[in-house]
C-alpha cells in the first residue's frame, strides 16, 4: 500500500490553522487561549505607558494572556503544511489520523513458539516461520510448525504454544504443557484498527507515540499546523555575549535562554540578532522581519534609549498590551505589526523577561499552533507568598508532594530561583498565606526537582 499524508478525502481539504484552531476548541471544550473570553483589545495609543497613569492603565494579567491568545487568530489564515514523519514531533494534526491499513494487516503470531492445528499432540515441520516472509503453507490438523513473534500465521491454525508451554518428547512430536484454547496468542488481523478507522483527531499533537501509530498505520507524512516563526532581537549596547562582566557591561542572558525556551514553546526560531540601542537599526529589523512573532529584549520602558515604543509609533504598529499588572515584568508589551504578524516586547530583566514570555509570548505561540489551552491546576503553598499591593505576581516555586515551595532569588533581575524551579505560582494582589491554592504555570522541561531548593 502506498503510504499518503493524514488529509483523507475531503477531511483537510480547505481547512487553514484557523480552522483548525475551531475543531481543537470544539473537542476540547475550552477556548484555545484559556479562561473566559475576554474584551477587545484595548488599542492603548503609543503614549499611554508614559503619562502618570500607565500604571492604572496597564493590562491586568489574565486578560493580558487572553488578550494574547486571541490576537493571534488575526494570523492564523496560515497554509497547513504536510510535513515527513521525522520532521513533525511537537507539532498539532489538521487532519484526522486515518488507518491506511488493517491493524495488524494480517493475522500474526504474538509470541514465539509454535503454530498448532487441531489437537495435540503435533508432528512439527521441519521449516519454521519468521516475521517479514510470506504466507507459509496451511496446516492439517495435528501439524505444529516453529513461528516468531510478528509472523504471518499460516491458514488453518488453531493457536499458538508459547515456547515455555511446550515440550518435545523422544520422537520429536510437540505436546501442550498448559491447556490451550482457540486462538490464543494470535493477533486477529484489524484487532487494533480497521482501514478508514479515524485514529486521531484534528487538533492533536504529535508525540512520539503518534509517530509510531502513523508509522504502523502507513503514513510517511502528516498535515500539520506549521510551527510559528519567531525572530529575536537582543537590545542593549551594555550586553557581553562572552567572558567576565566588567566595566560595566554584563552578559547577555536571554541571547542563550530565549531561543530554547521559545524552542520549547512549540516555536521555530529562524533568527536571533543583537540590534543594541539603536533605533535606526530596530526599526529597519522589525520592518524587515517575515516572521509570525517578533521577540525583543529589554527597551520597553522610557528611558533615553528604550527605543520600542517609538520604533511601533513610527512604523503604525497597534499596541494590544501596553504594560501588565504583574511583578515581575510590569513593562512588557504586545503590539502588532502587520495583519498577520506580532510583536512581544520583552523587559530586559531576565526574571522580568521570563513573566513576559509566559504572560504573551506563550498564549499567542500556542494559539499559532493551534494548541489547546493546558488545564489550570492549583496547588497550597507550603509558606505564604509576599504579594504586590495591586498587581499579580509570579514566583518560581519547585513542588513538593502535594505543595508548591517557593523559591528564594526571586527579583527581576534574578535567574538563580527559575532554573531550580518547577513553575511559576501566580500570586494574586496583596500576597497568599500558607495553605491557600494558587494557580500554577509549568515550565516547558518541569524539572521535577533537581536537588536544588533555595527555600
Amino acid at each position: 500500500m502506498t503510504a499518503r499524508s493524514a488529509r483523507t478525502g475531503e477531511d483537510a481539504e480547505d481547512l487553514d490553522v484557523e480552522e483548525v484552531l475551531a475543531l481543537v476548541n470544539d473537542h476540547d471544550g475550552r477556548i484555545a487561549g484559556g479562561g473566559v473570553p475576554a474584551p477587545a483589545a484595548s488599542g492603548h495609543s503609543h503614549g499611554s505607558a508614559h503619562k502618570p497613569d500607565a500604571h492604572h492603565r496597564a493590562t491586568p494579567w489574565p486578560e493580558a494572556r487572553e488578550i494574547a491568545a486571541r490576537a493571534a487568530r488575526s494570523g492564523a489564515r496560515r497554509a497547513l503544511v504536510s510535513v515527513p514523519l521525522d520532521a513533525s514531533l511537537g507539532l498539532t494534526l489538521a487532519a484526522p489520523l486515518t488507518a491506511l491499513t488493517d491493524l495488524p494487516s494480517f493475522d500474526t503470531s504474538a509470541m514465539d513458539g509454535w503454530a498448532v492445528a487441531g489437537p495435540g499432540p503435533w508432528d512439527v515441520r521441519d521449516e519454521g516461520v519468521l516475521a517479514g516472509h510470506a504466507e507459509s503453507e496451511a496446516l492439517t490438523d495435528g501439524e505444529a510448525v516453529r513461528i516468531a513473534t510478528g509472523a504471518r500465521i499460516p491458514l488453518d491454525t488453531t493457536a499458538v504454544i508459547r515456547t515455555e508451554h511446550g515440550r518435545t518428547d523422544d520422537k520429536g512430536r510437540l505436546h501442550a504443557t498448559r491447556d490451550m484454547h482457540h486462538g490464543q496468542d494470535i493477533r486477529p488481523r484489524g484487532q487494533e484498527c480497521r482501514s478508514g478507522d479515524q485514529l486521531l483527531p484534528v487538533g492533536a499533537l504529535v508525540t512520539p507515540a503518534v509517530l509510531g501509530l502513523a508509522a504502523a498505520a502507513g503514513y510517511d507524512t502528516v498535515t500539520a499546523v506549521p510551527r510559528p516563526r519567531v525572530h529575536v532581537f537582543v537590545l542593549g549596547d551594555e550586553l557581553l555575549t562572552e567572558g567576565i562582566p566588567h566595566d560595566g557591561l554584563i552578559r547577555d542572558a536571554l541571547g542563550p535562554m530565549l531561543p530554547p525556551w521559545l524552542r520549547a514553546l512549540g516555536a521555530d526560531v529562524t533568527s536571533v540578532r543583537r540590534l543594541g540601542d539603536d533605533e535606526k537599526a530596530l526599526r529597519k529589523a522589525v520592518t524587515g522581519s517575515d516572521a509570525d512573532l517578533i521577540v525583543t529584549t529589554g527597551g520597553t520602558a522610557s528611558g533615553p534609549v528604550d527605543h520600542v515604543h517609538p520604533t511601533l509609533s513610527r512604523i503604525g504598529a497597534e499596541l494590544l498590551v501596553d504594560g501588565v499588572k504583574v511583578r515581575p515584568g510590569h513593562p512588557m508589551l504586545l503590539a502588532r505589526t502587520k495583519d498577520d504578524q506580532h510583536l512581544v516586547g520583552l523587559p530586559g530583566n531576565p526574571l522580568a523577561a521570563v513573566s513576559g514570555l509566559l504572560t504573551l509570548a506563550e498564549p499567542l505561540l500556542r494559539t499559532l499552533a493551534a494548541r489547546p489551552a493546558p488545564e489550570p491546576y492549583t496547588l497550597p503553598l507550603q509558606e505564604a507568598a509576599h504579594g504586590h499591593p495591586h498587581d499579580t505576581r509570579l514566583i518560581p516555586v519547585v513542588l513538593r508532594g502535594d505543595r508548591a515551595v517557593p523559591l528564594h532569588y526571586n527579583g527581576p533581575a534574578m535567574l538563580r530561583g527559575i532554573a531550580a524551579a518547577d513553575a511559576l505560582a501566580v500570586v494574586p494582589p496583596g500576597g497568599a498565606g500558607s495553605g491557600q491554592e494558587l494557580e500554577l504555570l509549568d515550565l516547558p522541561w518541569a524539572s521535577a526537582g533537581i536537588g536544588v531548593c533555595f527555600t
